[in-house]
């Protein structure tokens, strides 16, 4: 019976969401609201199916994990050091200046200065979900705004794990508890530093030796276990052995495997369960809500949303000014933290354990961060069309993509057809990266100065790691299984991008050249029209009539074919 509570709890959340979704997505709105309406509707607060959140919140964990493994799959280290310049100081301003605003105005009603600064700690926290789907939707997740604000909250994240630790010794019944709040904090840095030390360890040695071991089995599903493990496992041990979070474990896990080869194709094979459980972790957060709520204490759901979704935003906003980035990063990073989300909710369960957060200001808590949830995606997106009109000086404006290049080739496959593709390219001045499955050819055209990317081009993620966006021409000289799936993906991600496909037989031609591709070149077509030339070579024909002929055999060929 439990085991059907939880295919129950799985099948009717995911349900849910898909409806929810969807009208959310056919009314111009964020699907995210529509995800969050799910939980409210399947809650316990509301009539009808009631799921289990708890079984719930499980799920949704699984997501977090691999959401924040795949970002830390992107995120280059020297560029996590270079922002936190900005980050580590940032994330103390503005957790300072926000906790601060919303401790005065609850004052002013009558709260207690401790009760104030707790719920404000709590709503100074960002979700790292809600903010890496709202970047990754205007692509800028792994830009310079995406790097800054997910290295922000990464900081608040480490200050809420020493917060956790200090609270029941501050607020709890034992003695000394200035000595012991400092006894805390220094064992949990302590506590991060060697996780840091057994994460570097991992990713320089350990993980590139098992990921090499399993990719040389060729199995896609070996693979893709090797990499959940990684995700689940180093994180569950982060948080059981070193006692940081399960999702800072996570981006560590990420900063790992990101270091060696097999980063691509890791973060493809994440991509699609990822997707899945995130959807369950804003399922998870509207079954907290209950609705009675809005009506008891309309004013104190007020003030809390009016911290986060403008107070928090504006003090990120003048922090990352004041740090010297310009308008066109300060404004974004700031409208990306328009909302709060998992940790905030860590903090407040804590706080009502120890009894200094009531019922209100739980309920004002949960409020806040549904409808910031909510808003955040059409907050963010206005905060880039006026980031747009502030460029920074001599720069291109803020959000605008590079134009792709003609000369930009992305070709799949390095067989004895790749090959030849590859040469004849490169000799003609253009810029070609290859991606291949075979890890040994992509070292090799490495070691020859060549750009290679090891994965499957059959994964999501996979064309943008590729670099599709920049791109002139995809070539699949491989007779790629699904290849009209994969046209028909990169013509999604780029319409304008030149698309020609090799395929063994002509019967495969129509479906390929249906599905988008511009040129299509079949082995039994291309090796008769060959072997006829061969033929007739020393025959005295002319040039011209000779191409033209050949140019008809192949319309002839390619041809669809009629239907009834």
């Amino acid at each position: 019976m439990q085991s059907l509570g939880l295919l129950m709890t799985f099948a009717v959340g995911l349900a849910a969401a898909l409806v929810f979704g969807f009208l959310a997505h056919r009314l111009k709105l964020s699907p995210i609201i529509g995800y969050l309406l799910a939980g409210v509707l399947i809650g316990p607060f509301t009539p009808g199916i009631v799921a289990d959140r708890e079984v719930a919140e499980q799920f949704a964990e699984i997501g977090v994990i691999l959401l924040l493994f795949g970002i830390g799959l992107r995120f280059n280290l020297r560029e996590l050091i270079a922002v936190w310049r900005v980050a580590l100081p940032g994330a103390l301003i503005q957790s300072t200046l926000s906790t601060t605003m919303l401790a005065v105005l609850l004052h002013l009603m009558g709260w207690s200065w401790t009760s104030g600064f707790i719920l404000g700690m709590a709503i100074s926290v960002a979700s790292t979900v809600v903010m890496a789907l709202v970047l990754g939707e205007r692509h800028d997740l792994h830009a310079p705004i995406g790097h800054i604000a997910i290295g922000w909250t990464v900081v608040e994240d480490l200050l809420t794990v020493a917060l956790l630790l200090v609270l029941p010794i501050l607020f709890g019944q034992e003695e000394g508890g200035g000595q012991n709040a400092a006894s805390a904090l220094g064992f949990a840095a302590l506590m991060v530093i060697g996780l840091v030390a057994v994460v570097v360890i991992l990713g320089r040695w350990v993980i590139p030796w098992l990921l090499e071991r399993i990719a040389h089995t060729r199995s896609r599903e070996l693979f893709t276990l090797a990499v959940l493990v990684l995700a689940v496992g180093i994180a569950v041990g982060s948080a059981r052995i070193f006692g940081v979070s399960i999702a800072l474990g996570a981006f560590l896990a990420g900063l790992a495997v990101g270091r060696s080869e097999f980063a691509a194709r890791a973060a493809a094979d994440a991509v699609p369960m990822r997707d899945a459980f995130a959807v369950l972790f804003f399922v998870s957060v509207g079954m907290l809500f209950d609705p009675r709520s809005i009506v008891r204490t309309p004013l104190l759901i007020l003030i809390v949303l009016f911290v986060v979704v403008v107070g928090k935003p504006l003090a990120a906003m003048v922090t990352v000014r004041l740090l010297g980035k310009p308008a066109s990063i300060a404004v974004p990073v700031g409208a990306a933290f328009s909302q709060v989300g998992e940790f905030s909710f860590i903090l407040g369960t804590v706080a009502r354990q120890l009894g200094i957060l009531d019922d209100s200001g739980w309920n004002a808590l949960v409020a806040a961060s549904i409808l910031s949830i909510a808003l955040n995606p059409t907050i963010y997106r206005i905060s880039r069309r006026l980031s747009a009109a502030t460029p920074r000086l001599g720069s291109p404006a803020a959000g605008t993509r590079a134009a792709p290049d003609p000369r930009r080739c992305i070709l799949v496959g390095y067989g004895p057809v790749g090959r030849i593709v590859h040469g004849l390219l490169v000799a003609r001045g253009a810029s070609v990266i290859v991606v291949d499955l075979n890890l040994d050819t992509v070292r090799k055209l490495k070691a020859a100065g060549f750009e290679g990317l090891y994965g499957d081009v059959l994964r999501p993620g996979m064309l943008e790691e590729a670099g599709i966006a920049r791109a002139g021409s995809l070539i699949l000289s491989a007779d790629v299984e699904n290849a009209a799936e994969i046209i028909r993906y990169a013509r999604q991600l780029s319409p304008h991008l030149k698309i020609l496909v090799r395929c063994s037989h002509l019967r495969d031609a129509a479906a390929l050249t249906h599905a988008g591709a511009d040129l299509v070149a079949a082995g039994e077509a291309e090796v008769g029209v060959a072997l006829a030339e061969a033929v007739t070579a020393g025959d005295d024909v002319d040039p011209v009539a000779a191409a033209r002929q050949r140019d008809g055999v192949r319309a002839r060929l390619y041809q669809r074919p009629k239907t009834g």
